[in-house]
């Protein structure tokens, strides 16, 4: 067995803007967004849009009824503290970085080595 992701499924509360979002920032990871498919799982009580690449699937999904109104916080225990994607050149990031601010995302940090995590880290936050 590899240590390879198969999917990564994200609950978000409001999943216009989400959606929204995803479909513009997923094609600069390489993903064809026109196959995205949606459903209602009336059994689990969400809401998930689905967009497959052959490397990885992303699913975002709405929150069940009950925990509308809870509140989110990447220190809470069982959250998602961060997710990482791996560039192969520095030029990427930078490339990748030019394109997320032109689809309007939030940029935690600019472009730059990270040596606390490693000789070579270079990275944009968002």
């Amino acid at each position: 067995m590899h240590p390879v992701i198969d999917h990564i499924q994200i609950t978000l509360n409001d999943m216009k803007v989400a959606e929204a979002f995803y479909d513009r920032f997923l094609p600069i990871l390489g993903f064809d967004i026109q196959p995205k498919v949606e459903a209602f799982i009336e059994e689990h009580d969400f809401r998930v849009i689905g967009y497959t690449h052959n490397l990885l699937s992303v699913a975002i999904t709405s929150p069940r009824e009950a925990f509308k109104k809870d509140v989110v916080h990447h220190r809470k225990p069982g959250t998602l503290h961060h997710l990482a994607f791996k560039a192969e050149t520095r030029d990427e990031v930078d490339i990748a970085y030019r394109q997320l601010l032109e689809i309007g995302a939030v940029i935690v940090s600019e472009p730059k080595f990270h040596p606390e995590y490693g000789e070579n880290y270079y990275a944009v936050y968002f």
